[in-house]
Parts: C-alpha cells; structure tokens; sequence
C-alpha cells in the first residue's frame, strides 16, 4: 500500500496514456501509469519495443510509428507499473490495483482514465464456435507472439481493421479465402452527407482505397453488402453462410474472423457512477464529460478511445489536451501559456475528427448483426443466455440489463458483462420498442477485474 499522492496517475499505455504521460511530464508534473500488460503500447501499438522487422514490416508504418511515442514515453521520466491490473478508482481518486498478486493502492490529485476501446459484440448463429474469433484478437495474436492462421481464413464484418488485417495477412503470406463485408448501399448514402468533412481526411480515404486495390490485386474474393450472416458448425466452425443480394452462398472454412468495429472500454468510468449517455452516431455508452474530458469536477478525466472513438492518432493528441487540463488546474500561474499550447493542440485535433462522422456511418453496423432475430443466439457467452431468454424476459416485466441478472444471470460471469452488455441492452430496447437510452446499461461496481479474497485482504 502507498500513502503518498501523485500529481497524475494515468491508467492505460495506449496512445492516449502515452502521450499524456508526456506532455504532463514536459510540463513538470509527477506521473505514474499503470497498465496491464508487460510493455507499453496499449492495444495498437501492442509490442512494437519488441516487434522483429518481419512483424514491422507486415504490421506497417503506422504501427511501427508508435516506436517513437513508446521511446518517448521511456525517456520522460514518469513512473511505468506494468502488469498492473487497476480493479478500482474511487471517486476521492484512489486507485487499486493488483501487481505480481499483490494488492496495492496509490492516492492522485488528478486521474486521467484512457482504457482505450475493445470490439464490438457480433452475435450471430455460431458466434460462439471454437474458429470463430474477432478480427482484432486475431490481429493481437500476431503483435504479441506472431501467431498467424496455418490455413485459409474468412474475415467477415465491416470497419477499416477488417480490410488492414486482410492486408496485413496478405503480405504475411496468409491465405484469404474471402472478405465478406456487410457495409450496404443505404450505407454509402448515409455516409455521403458526411463527404465534405471525409475529403478533409483525405489521407485515410486513400489508405482504404490502397487497401481495397491490394486485396484485387492479390486475387482475394470479396463479397459486398451481405447480410444474415450465420456459422455452421456442430463441435467447431465449419463454414459462413450469407446473402447478397438474394442469392445464398456459403463458403467452407475452419477459421472465421468477425469484426464490425470498436466500442469505449467504459468499465472504470460506469463502476465511477458517472453519467453516461447513448450514442445514436456511434451505436454504444459515452461518458459524459466537460469539454476537458473530466467527469463530475472530481478530478477524474477520460481521454482517447475510451471517451468516444477517435483514433489513435487523435487519441493521442486528446491524451496531450488532457495533460494540458491538468496542468492548468496544477500551475494556474501557466495559464496563458497552458491555454496557447492547448489552443494549437484543439485545432490539429478537429482536422483529425472531421472525417470521423462519415466512417461512423459509412461503417454502422447492421441491426440484425447486433440485434439477433434467432431466438437462439447466444447473447451472454458466460452465463449463456439466449436472445430468445432476453425477450422473454422482457415479455415477463424485465425493463433493463440490471433487472436481466435476477431473471437469468446474464452478465453476472467472469467478463462482467463486458462482451454481452450492448447487446442486451439493445435486444431489451427493440422488443420494447423504446430507444437504447430509456434502457440503459448494467450497473458495474468494483471489483472491475476478478480478485481473490487472500488478493483483497493482503497487504
């Protein structure tokens, strides 16, 4: 246990808790960051200190760029506990965590949360399959121990990871047997009347189109707005099945990859009590903020992904504002200087989020992939609850996610409703035909990550 008070404690090595480890530190205040795992980088830049040049080289330039932001961070002086596992802040901003199965406690005046984001759920038939696996896990499997599929894979879904990984796999030397992508042409017209903010980032425009033309070029099958996705399978997964366009296909496979984008990691922020809101745009639970980033004026701040998803380039220079915020509470003799620096950091940030409205339509997944209409979809993969059993619950008086524990456990198992609680509270939203809001979320209390009793009670 440590009595003393930190200036900052940061949770979370991604590009958002880098960068604000460097710019606080710049700036002269006293940072410790916990994260989880071993080495910095958080989830995208996950083992870039370590990568060969093989990985580098099939991984690309934008993952190898965050070398400099993790060598950065090395040499700012702040204070890095890896392998630490926060299972709670409290709103007095003391911090728990777990280390090596110790149970160690650090005291902040300021606490900027960046747990970054985690896939999006995709309930469909056979989701559940030994085979089946998200596009993103798949991508970490190669970050961390350059594990690559030794057969024919299938990616299915929508989103930019799903085509980077494709082409990641590509010149790895993977064999595709197809891309099966949901996006649909009501998709591309939603998506138009964001094309004026999409041209001002042009630049990733035109990375998708590369990525499009290398996946052609190499000969890879991609099916286009497809739709009722399904897995068959009875012990493991034996194939997709999917329409397009009226037509039925199915394509034999042992390895499927799903993906239809990120969500907020929002774990820390709901077990705070801070208000969250639904995201029509964004189709997920944003905690509420001021323009800072901070929660309830407690001194707690969120910054990149975990706030809304940005990016990581914008989630580090949101990590770098944060920093900045801060600071001005810290040194409120800086604040002409803090508010210039701060003042050029918010304009190159709105350069980077103008194209974000048109991705966060052109790539909005589709309701039957987050809504299934089989009533036997597994929804909750700890407890195994049904969607079936979810609208029966509904149909027996079940309002919320909340009340769903009581009538069936749902979101009571080792994830804490982490990989099931979008889902549920959509599918209870739909059958009773009011918005996601009026639902709302599971009420997630602490402890955030399983700990022992000899853990809790240790010193």
């Amino acid at each position: 246990m440590s009595a003393d008070l930190v200036d900052l404690v940061i949770v979370g090595a991604g590009p958002a808790g880098l960068s604000a480890a460097v710019e606080a530190r710049s700036l002269g205040l006293q940072v410790l960051l916990l994260d989880e795992q071993r080495s910095a980088g958080g989830q995208i830049y996950r083992g870039v200190d370590v990568a060969s040049a093989r990985q580098l080289s099939v991984l690309g330039r934008d993952y190898a760029a965050g070398a400099a932001l993790t060598d950065a961070f090395k040499h700012c002086g702040a204070s890095h506990v890896a392998g630490a596992a926060v299972w709670n802040v409290s709103r007095d901003r003391t911090v728990n965590y777990l280390q090596q199965g110790r149970n160690l406690s650090v005291r902040a005046r300021h606490i900027i949360l960046a747990t970054g984001a985690m896939e999006r759920p995709f309930p469909i038939a056979g989701w559940t399959l030994p085979g089946v696996m998200g596009a993103g896990a798949a991508q970490i499997l190669y970050k961390n121990a350059s594990a690559l599929p030794s057969e024919p894979v299938v990616l299915a879904g929508c989103g930019p990871l799903l085509y980077l990984l494709a082409c990641q796999y590509l010149a790895a030397g993977v064999t595709l047997k197809a891309v099966v992508q949901t996006t649909q042409t009501r998709d591309y017209l939603r998506a138009a009347r964001y094309a004026a903010g999409a041209l001002k980032g042009c630049g990733d425009l035109l990375k998708g189109l590369r990525m499009t033309v290398q996946l052609r070029r190499h000969g890879v099958r991609v099916f286009s707005a497809a739709q009722a996705l399904s897995i068959d399978g009875t012990e493991r997964a034996e194939g997709l099945q999917f329409t397009q366009r009226g037509r039925v296909h199915r394509i034999a496979s042992s390895l499927i990859l799903l993906h239809q984008g990120v969500v907020p990691n929002t774990q820390l922020s709901l077990s705070l009590n801070a208000r969250h809101s639904w995201s029509d745009m964004q189709l997920c639970w944003l905690p509420d903020t001021d323009a800072d980033g901070q929660i309830d004026d407690i001194g707690i701040y969120i910054a990149g992904d975990s706030r809304g998803i940005v990016g990581a380039k914008a989630s580090a220079l949101q990590g770098r504002r944060t920093a900045i915020a801060v600071a001005r509470r810290l040194f409120p003799g800086k604040a002409d200087y803090l508010a210039a620096l701060d003042a050029r950091l918010r304009g190159e940030l709105r350069g980077m989020l103008h194209i974000r409205p048109f991705l966060d339509a052109l790539y909005r997944p589709a309701l039957e992939h987050r809504v299934p209409p089989q009533d036997s979809v597994i929804v909750c993969r700890c407890e195994e609850v049904s969607a079936g059993q979810l609208r029966r619950f509904t149909e027996l008086g079940c309002q919320g996610p909340n009340q769903t524990k009581a009538f069936g456990r749902c979101g009571m198992g080792p994830c804490q409703g982490r990989l099931c609680g979008l889902t549920v509270t959509e599918v209870i939203a739909h059958a009773r035909a009011v918005p996601p809001g009026a639902v709302g979320y599971y009420r997630v209390r602490p402890p955030i990550k399983p700990i022992t009793l000899g853990e809790l009670s240790g010193p």
